[in-house]
């Protein structure tokens, strides 16, 4: 339980800033869908029932009596959590965080590099009904077939980009190497741009260390190669992009 609400306190906090529910189970009936509770899609547990119920979920997750596929596990406890529904917002992106940070405690995963939010996002639909499929049915198989197929899909299109992106940054590697002195800061840049693809003048040259002259030198030069371009079009305050690494994830 202590992972639910700090994933709740960390993903509230960095969209509203201090946000005094941040963390905390909710104290009131919430609803999905719908103008009214008469008229909601789904009316999730009361309030009074949900440290039980997440009791209950912590104690199915590390349960390590029950032989199961991991990805299995996971499929249920999202959907257990979805449908306690235990904070008045951000039900959803905590439960797909979850979903991540279980594969990283498994091992699954090293790093979060599984966004699945991008796969319900674009079948939310389907999503939605799945989960009311196994609430009105009380039948998980529709579900998990979703859940597996979000997984494999996800996992495809992340191995797609990542050998996009080792093929980008060797093609920009060999053309840095022509640039004889000025090679090492170039590339010290180009490996920042993979971790935060935008970029001024002024950062650059605090992450190299050097002068604001030599930076802007630095960063005309891989404009003229194509990785970084202008995108505000004045003169001062000038912000320049990695483009074509961000065009890889949309």
């Amino acid at each position: 339980m202590r992972l639910i609400l700090e994933a709740h306190k960390i993903l509230m906090s960095g969209v509203r800033g201090e946000n005094k529910q941040s963390g905390e189970v909710r104290t009131s009936q919430n609803r999905i869908g719908g103008a009214t509770i008469q008229t909601a899609a789904f009316i999730p547990p009361h309030p009074q029932d949900l440290p039980e119920l997440l009791k209950d979920l912590e104690f199915f997750w590390h349960n390590k009596n029950l032989h199961m596929p991991n990805l299995i596990k996971i499929a249920i406890s999202h959907y257990q959590f979805e449908t306690i529904h235990p904070f008045n917002d951000g039900n959803g992106r905590v439960g797909r965080m979850l979903i991540v940070l279980h594969l990283i405690e498994l091992g699954i995963l090293r790093k979060p590099t599984l966004y699945i939010s991008d796969f319900i996002e674009r079948n939310k639909e389907a999503y939605y009904d799945a989960l009311t499929f196994v609430r009105q049915r009380n039948n998980l198989d529709q579900w998990i077939t979703f859940f597996l197929t979000a997984v494999i899909e996800t996992a495809k299109k992340g191995e797609n980009t990542f050998g996009k992106i080792i093929a980008m940054r060797t093609n920009y590697e060999k053309q840095i190497l022509s640039f004889g002195r000025r090679a090492k800061h170039l590339h010290e840049l180009l490996m920042q741009l993979f971790s935060n693809p935008y970029l001024t003048v002024a950062n650059a040259a605090k992450y190299l260390n050097v002068s604001f002259r030599t930076a802007n030198n630095i960063i005309l030069e891989m404009q003229k190669i194509g990785i970084l371009k202008e995108i505000t079009g004045s003169s001062r305050n000038r912000i320049f992009l990695f483009r074509e690494y961000i065009n890889l994830f949309q």
